[in-house]
């Protein structure tokens, strides 16, 4: 069975979405604690961001809504966030506060890999990266390996990523960690294509869209993206 990953933004309806995507069948959840200036995001989760610091998700709030949301699901759940974060909150404190949490690991879109190796984290690769940064992305990497199949933002896209079967087949070669694509992934076609190729797949910005209309909305785009992946 391949693997669904599921972001969502954290905020104050982020539990129940959260609990939606579980019981449609997200086997992970990412939670998005909002930065002012997210690089990697396209439009949709950066809108999603600007709306999350003005309801008041600072750092502390978006380890409360962790904390809620591990009440709710027993589901791995990953925050995902930028090193100017954790710089301000503290880089060690920040791991320990969210594994407290509920956090099985953490993501830090703009920390390259061979930056500060004492965080562990799932590290992001491109079809940009070199074999060397490939290499040391995937010996550092908690658990699974993250292939963005775009260079450039975040956001749904209408065709998946035609560099997607070079960068799984050069991941492999250096791995055996399960490589999940993610980036421009929204429509269950996208998710069985990109299956075919990895292990599994990460759904943000259409997800995110989508929470927008509540859990029953989110509940069966969830649901359509497992069917497809079957």
């Amino acid at each position: 069975m391949k693997t669904l990953v599921v972001y969502l933004m954290a905020g104050g309806e982020t539990p129940a979405l959260a609990e939606a995507a579980v019981e449609a069948g997200a086997d992970i959840v990412e939670i998005g604690f909002p930065f002012s200036d997210p690089l990697a995001d396209g439009p949709v989760i950066r809108r999603a961001a600007e709306r999350a610091l003005a309801e008041g998700m600072r750092t502390r709030a978006c380890l409360e809504c962790l904390v809620a949301v591990r009440e709710r699901v027993t589901t791995p759940l990953i925050p995902m966030t930028y090193s100017s974060l954790l710089e301000a909150y503290g880089y060690e404190r920040f791991a320990d506060d969210a594994r407290a949490a509920g956090a099985t690991s953490l993501i830090v879109a703009d920390l390259p890999a061979g930056e500060r190796p004492d965080l562990r984290r799932i590290q992001l690769v491109a079809p940009t990266s070199t074999d060397e940064r490939l290499r040391l992305a995937a010996g550092e990497t908690d658990g699974w390996l993250y292939l963005v199949t775009v260079t450039g933002t975040t956001g749904a896209r209408a065709e998946l990523s035609p560099a997607l079967a070079g960068l799984v087949e050069r991941a492999r070669a250096v791995t055996e960690a399960p490589l999940y694509a993610g980036f421009g992934i929204s429509t269950p076609d996208h998710a069985r294509a990109a299956a075919e190729l990895a292990d599994g797949v990460v759904v943000g910005s259409r997800a995110v869209e989508v929470a927008e209309e509540g859990p029953g909305a989110l509940g069966e785009y969830v649901a359509s993206l497992r069917e497809a992946l079957r």
